[in-house]
């Protein structure tokens, strides 16, 4: 059908151009992020980009619910701006009529953003979580880069070394200076390899010497030794994932605590608001000549943002147990609903605000 095709082709070049500039900006803003969290150690420099990729897949969801909400306001405004809208009305296709097309073009956009939501979205961040734990919890050996002083982890030590091998585990000309209570020691190698024995990183240096100065008494001890262990990590152990962001959407609903119960409404919240933003796009859509045609898009814009902050506020609600799982999201997504269906019908039927107010009371004033 020609009616169909046509909205259909002009949704599309506008989402794939919105879905273009709004990845962009968040790519970016992402970048500049994880550029300064691996500045500081946070995130290893080597795996910048992966860590990226999976904060910008988290961030799916609102990047594609937010394009598809801004395309079909644009594109119905420039149909009111250009005629269009009135062909099509003059045809005998009402306001309400679009929904139909709309839905068909925006479906698989909101089983993905659905899909992503609930699955995609802990995935992600369970990742990203995994690689940033892996890099903060190396041993102290995997902090010092080749030829460099490094201070260790718990600021007791401090590191030269030479590595030689790409697992990182086997190192020449070991340096260490470290300090424990009164006494200070200094302890070279020639060589040096990483095991894990019992929950413990131990370092074997062979062919060495340390020397042992305490601070109280002034004693010097030189200790010249063949095979020498030294504690890295006291406990290996491995890396926990309690944050409800990073916990299956199955397993929040096996154990509905309030805290799993609020991250649960976050993100089935995320797709239900991406079915209310298109009815509401497709009640805001319009145009006026005096106001300019960026007034319906801020005014998109700020609709979209106290949406998405109210689930966000609804979330720590229901994790405080401030408000109840159901009611929170049938009141929410509930009332969005009726105020997008109760809107569009006004603007189906061309009915004014004035003319629901003033109806009622010009029946009271005939009646008298």
């Amino acid at each position: 059908m020609l009616f169909h095709s046509t909205l259909r082709k002009d949704l599309s070049r506008s989402f794939g151009a919105t879905v273009v500039v709004l990845s962009t900006i968040v790519m970016t803003n992402v970048l500049i992020r994880t550029l300064g969290q691996a500045s500081v150690g946070g995130v290893n420099p080597s795996e910048i980009m992966l860590v990226m990729g999976f904060s910008v897949l988290g961030h799916l969801t609102t990047i594609l619910t937010l394009s598809l909400f801004i395309s079909i306001v644009s594109t119905l405004s420039r149909m009111y701006a250009d005629s269009e809208m009135v062909i099509w009305f003059s045809s005998g296709q009402g306001l309400a009529s679009f929904a139909q097309p709309l839905f068909r073009f925006a479906w698989p956009i909101l089983l993905v953003v659905t899909v992503l939501a609930l699955v995609v979205w802990p995935w992600s961040n369970r990742q990203a979580q995994d690689l940033s734990d892996r890099y903060e919890q190396r041993n102290d050996i995997e902090r010092v880069a080749p030829g460099q002083f490094q201070e260790s982890a718990g600021g007791k030590r401090v590191f030269f070394i030479d590595k030689d091998t790409p697992d990182n585990k086997t190192g020449t000309n070991v340096f260490i200076s470290s300090s424990e209570g009164h006494v200070e020691s200094i302890t070279s190698a020639r060589q040096g390899l990483i095991e894990l024995k019992n929950n413990e990183r131990i370092l074997n240096l062979s062919a060495g010497q340390q020397v042992l100065h305490n601070t109280l008494t002034g004693d010097v001890r030189v200790i010249d030794f063949h095979h020498y262990e030294v504690v890295i990590d006291s406990d290996v152990k491995a890396i926990s994932i309690d944050a409800p962001s990073m916990i299956s959407t199955l397993d929040l609903i096996r154990d509905p605590q309030p805290r799993h119960l609020g991250e649960l409404a976050w993100r089935l919240g995320l797709g239900l608001a991406a079915v209310n933003l298109l009815l509401l796009a497709l009640a805001v859509a319009t145009a006026n000549p005096r106001v300019g045609r960026s007034y319906h898009t801020a005014l998109a814009l700020l609709i979209f943002i106290v949406y998405y902050n109210m689930i966000n506020v609804g979330q720590s609600w229901i994790s405080s147990s401030r408000v109840s799982f159901w009611g929170f999201l049938l009141t929410l997504h509930g009332s969005v609903l009726m105020l997008a269906l109760f809107w569009l019908t006004a603007r189906h039927f061309n009915l004014s605000w004035r003319h629901l107010i003033m109806r009622p009371l010009a029946k009271g004033n005939d009646a008298s």
